[in-house]
């Protein structure tokens, strides 16, 4: 490094002792302590130019501030008593490599002589002007011109304090141990901007960077806190080059319009870029439709958006907590060019100022604003010109009276009795670092400055909202952030709109709608209905609901299902009711006709005890069907399991019995006069009851086994659509179960059946067979439609009971064929021709 610093200073050697009558190159105040001062005091020059025109605010209003602050510490006998700070300030001409030549010659004199300078051509020695016993360095201004000048200067252990610098990077002790600002970094400025851009409900935003420190380590620095605070998303990054080709802004414009949703768009750029990208904007029609978020750079000032008010209009700006700096305006505008002759470049500030020219002034850039006229020299700063603070004064005076109190407190430890002693001769540059990091007092503007660990200060920022919708616009501020945001939205304004303009990259699900993340985009998404019987447990996922429960119309949450019970009216049940009512009222009628008629033939002929037992069969068929219509319960439950088929069982078993002893009479008589067995009527009763206990034995073992209960079945009553579905309130008896309690009566009706068709050639005047056989063809055709139609239902919460109608119908069908076939005839003969029911009286024998 040294090897590239010796000829350098060399080449500084032979250009300071003679700059240019306009463009001087540096300003220097004699002291007994001396601060290095870096003032971008022109523009960058053209294509080989180093320098520009004069910068008003930025260059002489920060250098002036240096001068009144060293005008302060020195007229303040409280601070470096018997010692005074004189200045070294260099014109950085807004470019980092002629600030670094010209940063080299605050080293010079810290370096050993070149080649060549050891003696002069005569043989004397050469006369060297005393060292300068430089101290520190007040600067710079832009952050690359800071980083190319912070690598020089702790080489040779000087401390640097920026007024202005805020790029990320230069927090790196490591690379950058002595380097510290009074403003905070961009670090602490992107979280301020990433806590404004959440505020605001924005979760897709773009980021805009100028190329260089400054932009890239900005927009790096706001991505980083974007993911560590989580629910923003970057749509994309867009870097403007150094030196923009035309139309380069235009492209910009285009590529924010790629991802038109992302509205939020956050600007990390110098001045001139944003301008531009406004003028971008304002070109494309689309003013208005962008929501800028500005760093520090665009700040409160009206140069970026003097003529693009609309473009610019709500745009939110960050500016560091700052506050005008008493004293300095009555200063500041005090100067002129009698009283300011130590200011070298105060002449080119006054020509620009006023819009005039000095008599045998060299032309230095034209001014601007009108024609060119002379200047009187009467002039006066605010009177006859615009005048304001400019922003960074405040961290001007901040950065010099930091460095006094740095050196004061060395002082004060190294030299007790005043004055610049030995052991401050040169001062330690590592001693002096550590007492700059150690001062905290309360700045020129009454604002507390303090440095951390890595020489930053803490992050204090001013929000602001340019408001100009109507062509002409301000700032007004609207918040702030200190280590938080204090954000008041009811004093913005967005234009025609009311609401803030949306800045997402997927519009809010609606309700019942799941978001299904856009793979590697987490602030993208789809939406999603939660179908069927689920619905939204959060944001990301359906839960299907419970199975007692359904979702609610709009799928957000669930609520219990309705449960459905059938009632004695509902036509499901009233049917079955009317034709078991009407069957009983039948079944009565014949019984009581079969009683008061017991001894006639025609009840003697058709058995009178499987007859009566027959018909307490059929009744108890009947009246199962009111069981079936009950609210389920323990108690119903229980007489379901046992009257399902008892009436049935005891009906067929009879029939069985009756069919199976005729069929037994005809085939015994074919083959002999002997009677069969079991043919008495108390056989008959024994087989019949012997046949129906297999029943009873069954229906009690079940219930011993498994305890009946109701329950509420909610799988039965699910439905495609959730609207539609309903707990059915039933007994634990499912299809298979109640298809069990039949078994035992199906298969004595398809036995029955078998001994029917068996007899039907009996040649008996009395005998039932045909009846009887007639009567199981019937019954065997309607159970036969009971199957299709009970296991065919429709799947609905209605099923069951349309079940229930099926079942009860049939059965009330199956005991009314026998009914109607086996005892209609024998009642119509009993009431309607009882002639026909008179015992047979004996034939007289013919007279021989």
């Amino acid at each position: 490094m040294l090897q590239l610093l010796l000829p350098l200073s060399t080449l500084w050697g032979h250009i300071l002792p003679a700059p240019s009558p306009t463009q001087p190159h540096g300003i220097r105040l004699e002291g007994d302590l001396t601060l290095g001062g870096l003032f971008p005091v022109h523009a960058r020059g053209p294509a080989g130019v180093p320098c520009g025109p004069i910068k008003k605010e930025k260059g002489i209003h920060r250098l002036e501030a240096m001068l009144y602050a060293l005008d302060r510490v020195n007229g303040d006998p409280k601070v470096l008593p018997n010692l005074t700070l004189g200045a070294r300030i260099l014109d950085t001409c807004s470019r980092d490599t002629y600030a670094l030549e010209q940063a080299l010659g605050f080293v010079r004199s810290l370096l050993p002589p070149a080649e060549g300078e050891g003696q002069c051509a005569d043989g004397s020695p050469p006369r060297r002007p005393p060292p300068e016993r430089l101290v520190g360095v007040i600067g710079a201004s832009a952050s690359s011109v800071s980083i190319m000048v912070a690598n020089v200067l702790r080489l040779f252990n000087i401390p640097q304090i920026s007024y202005a610098s805020t790029a990320p990077e230069l927090s790196d002790p490591a690379r950058y141990g002595f380097f510290s600002r009074v403003v905070p970094p961009d670090s602490e400025q992107a979280q301020a901007m990433v806590a404004v851009t959440r505020a605001l409900g924005w979760s897709y935003v773009a980021t805009v960077a100028s190329e260089g420190s400054y932009g890239e380590s900005g927009v790096e620095a706001f991505v980083q806190s974007s993911r560590e605070a989580g629910g923003l998303c970057i749509a994309q990054s867009i870097k403007i080059p150094r030196e923009p080709r035309a139309g380069e802004f235009d492209k910009v414009i285009g590529r924010l319009m790629e991802t038109s949703t992302a509205r939020g768009v956050v600007l990390f750029a110098n001045e001139d870029d944003i301008r531009r990208v406004l003028e971008a904007a304002a070109r494309a029609n689309l003013s208005g439709h962008f929501s800028w978020v500005g760093s520090d750079s665009w700040g409160a000032k009206l140069g970026p958006v003097q003529g693009l008010e609309p473009a610019a209009d709500g745009a939110i700006t960050i500016l560091p907590k700052r506050a005008s700096v008493p004293g300095f305006d009555e200063y500041f505008t005090s100067r002129s060019l009698e009283n300011n002759r130590r200011n070298l470049w105060f002449h080119e500030f006054w020509e620009e100022d006023f819009n005039c020219r000095l008599p045998h002034s060299e032309p230095h850039g034209e001014p601007h604003g009108g024609p060119i006229r002379k200047c009187t020299g009467r002039e006066r700063i605010g009177r006859d010109s615009p005048y304001e603070q400019e922003g960074k004064v405040q961290f001007v005076i901040d950065a010099v009276l930091a460095m006094a109190r740095a050196l004061h407190s060395l002082a004060a430890e190294l030299c007790p009795g005043g004055g610049l002693c030995p052991r401050m001769d040169p001062p330690d540059g590592r001693r002096l670092l550590q007492h700059i990091r150690g001062v905290n007092f309360s700045g020129s503007a009454g604002t507390p400055v303090s440095f951390n660990e890595n020489g930053d200060a803490p992050g204090r920022y001013d929000i602001f909202q340019f408001q100009g919708a109507n062509g002409s616009g301000s700032y007004r501020a609207v918040g702030q952030w200190v280590q938080g945001l204090h954000l008041q939205v009811e004093a913005m304004t967005w234009g025609s709109n009311r609401s803030v303009p949306p800045s997402v990259c997927s519009l809010p699900c609606g309700p019942g709608e799941k978001k299904t993340p856009v793979k590697g985009v987490p602030c993208c998404w789809h939406c999603e209905l939660c179908s069927g019987y689920r619905f939204l447990a959060d944001p990301q996922s359906c839960q299907a609901c419970p199975p007692h429960l359904r979702p609610t119309p709009n799928h957000t949450s669930c609520r219990p299902t309705p449960v459905l019970r059938l009632r004695w009216g509902d036509p499901c049940a009233a049917v079955p009711l009317a034709l078991a009512t009407l069957g009983l009222m039948a079944t009565a009628f014949v019984l009581l006709t079969f009683i008061k008629h017991h001894e006639t033939p025609i009840v003697k002929a058709s058995g009178r005890e499987l007859s009566y037992v027959l018909l307490v069969g059929i009744a108890l068929v009947y009246a199962i069907t009111f069981l079936m219509v009950a609210e389920p319960g323990v108690g119903v439950c229980a007489m379901r399991r046992l009257f399902l088929g008892l009436g049935m069982s005891l009906s067929y078993a009879a029939l069985l019995t009756k069919t199976n002893r005729i069929y037994r009479i005809f085939e015994q008589g074919k083959r002999s006069v002997t009677p069969p067995r079991f043919i008495s009527p108390t056989s008959q009763l024994v087989i019949t009851f012997a046949l129906t206990g297999m029943q009873v034995v069954g229906a009690a073992m079940w219930l011993l086994l498994r305890p009946p209960h109701a329950l509420v079945d909610y799988e039965m009553g699910r439905t495609p659509d959730p609207e539609d579905a309903r707990g059915v309130l039933r007994c634990d008896m499912a299809e298979g179960a109640t298809l069990a309690c039949l078994a035992h009566a199906l298969l004595l009706m398809l036995t029955t059946t078998v001994y029917a068709v068996k007899a039907r050639g009996v040649p008996e005047t009395f005998n039932e067979a045909k009846p009887i056989g007639f009567a199981m063809y019937t019954t065997c055709v309607v159970w036969l439609a009971f199957g299709p139609i009970f296991f065919g239902a429709a799947r609905s919460a209605e099923r069951v009971h349309v079940q229930t109608a099926t079942l009860t119908v049939s059965m009330s069908l199956s005991a009314s064929v026998p009914l109607g076939l086996l005892y209609a005839p024998k009642v119509y003969v009993i009431l309607l021709h009882p002639e026909r029911n008179q015992p047979r009286r004996p034939r007289a024998d013919p007279p021989p």
